[in-house]
């Protein structure tokens, strides 16, 4: 058994396990129609950073909260309500007073459909001028959700810090209070080109993150994060997950950890896509200059791939804050991401049980 002792707080003086700073918004899913022909949506919601915070709530069991901020009008109570049954702690959330129309502020919406076989997933976000995004430092009271109140994890990632000008420096201001009270930090790269593109791309992406991954303990990705967001290079990746591949991956993130001596383990993702509904899906961490890969599974069938890797993210977290293990950590979050990619929305419906037995070898079997 592989062991890495990261210190975290004592439980027992922590109100919450883990608390996520992000947006969370409303997802808008044609299920197997597309957005632009559809006639009715199904309704979830979602977020990248909230994402592994309920994860690590409904599947894991953890006490988990979330920070981030709400237009108060009937879609932002709908979003809080999803919130609240999946279990995460509504305490941190800053209402926004809504203007009636949506000039000065609003909600975030997320349209969503998943593919199939040679259609790709297709995303459309309508989350100009929102709440979150409007966040400044100052807004959050850092020293009583770390001081006073007390975290053991805090989560958040590069979606949250490309939402606008302001929201950066929240996460420096965030993170900079957490390291004080001894929490411990994951950041998730989560690189998407359409919010950067207009606020300068790639260049502006890596300026951002390469500010706040002195600040990270446990930095988490994929081969296209770590390279658009942090300038890391994989050579000789080819479609496949071959041995090369996984030595590439390897050289990227030793690269990166040389750079950045500050981050206690690294979680990648790894994956090739045949189809939209049949991927190559593994995973790697590093952590005490020791690399763990999780087991292969080449043409995963999926339905929703969207949140596959923020589940990953959440199993990883488990794995390393309660089980204190990197092998078993990168099996679990693989295990978890799988799992999630099963179902629809952005969110898990696993069970630990499922993971347990996935990573156990368990087959796709009946339970009766």
């Amino acid at each position: 058994m592989a062991t890495l002792n990261l210190q975290p707080r004592p439980a027992e003086e922590c109100r919450w396990d883990v608390v996520s700073l992000g947006e969370v918004m409303l997802r808008l899913d044609p299920g197997e129609g597309r957005i632009h022909t559809t006639r009715q949506f199904n309704v979830w919601e979602g977020g990248g950073e909230y994402n592994v915070a309920r994860g690590l709530r409904r599947c894991f069991g953890l006490r988990a909260a979330v920070v981030t901020a709400l237009a108060d009008n009937p879609v932002g109570r709908l979003v809080e309500d999803f919130i609240l049954q999946g279990g995460v702690d509504t305490s941190l959330i800053k209402w926004v007073k809504y203007d009636g129309v949506g000039r000065e502020v609003r909600n975030g919406l997320n349209f969503t459909e998943r593919g199939f076989g040679l259609r790709g997933a297709v995303g459309c976000s309508d989350r100009g001028h929102t709440a979150a995004s409007q966040l400044r430092p100052g807004d959050i009271d850092w020293q009583y959700v770390f001081g006073e109140c007390g975290v053991r994890w805090l989560h958040t990632g590069g979606i949250f810090a490309a939402l606008s000008d302001t929201t950066p420096e929240v996460v420096i201001e965030c993170l900079s209070v957490a390291r004080e009270h001894g929490t411990l930090i994951s950041y998730d790269l989560n690189y998407r080109p359409s919010l950067w593109k207009a606020i300068g791309g790639q260049a502006r992406a890596q300026e951002v993150n390469r500010r706040l991954a002195p600040l990270v303990d446990v930095m988490i990705g994929n081969e296209e994060d770590f390279t658009a967001s942090l300038g890391f290079e994989i050579p000789g990746v080819d479609e496949n997950l071959t041995d090369l591949e996984i030595a590439s991956f390897q050289a990227m993130i030793g690269e990166a950890t040389k750079a950045y001596p500050n981050f206690r383990a690294v979680g990648t993702t790894m994956r090739a896509v045949r189809t939209a509904t049949r991927n190559d899906w593994g995973a790697i961490a590093w952590a005490d200059g020791r690399f763990y890969q999780a087991t292969h599974r080449p043409d995963l069938e999926i339905m929703d791939r969207v949140g596959g890797g923020d589940s990953f993210a959440s199993g990883l977290i488990y794995g390393l804050l309660v089980l204190g293990d990197p092998a078993l950590a990168v099996e679990y979050g693989a295990a978890h991401g799988a799992l999630a990619m099963t179902t629809p929305g952005d969110t898990t419906m696993a069970s630990l049980a499922e993971v347990q037995k996935l990573v156990g070898g368990g087959g796709a079997r009946v339970d009766r």
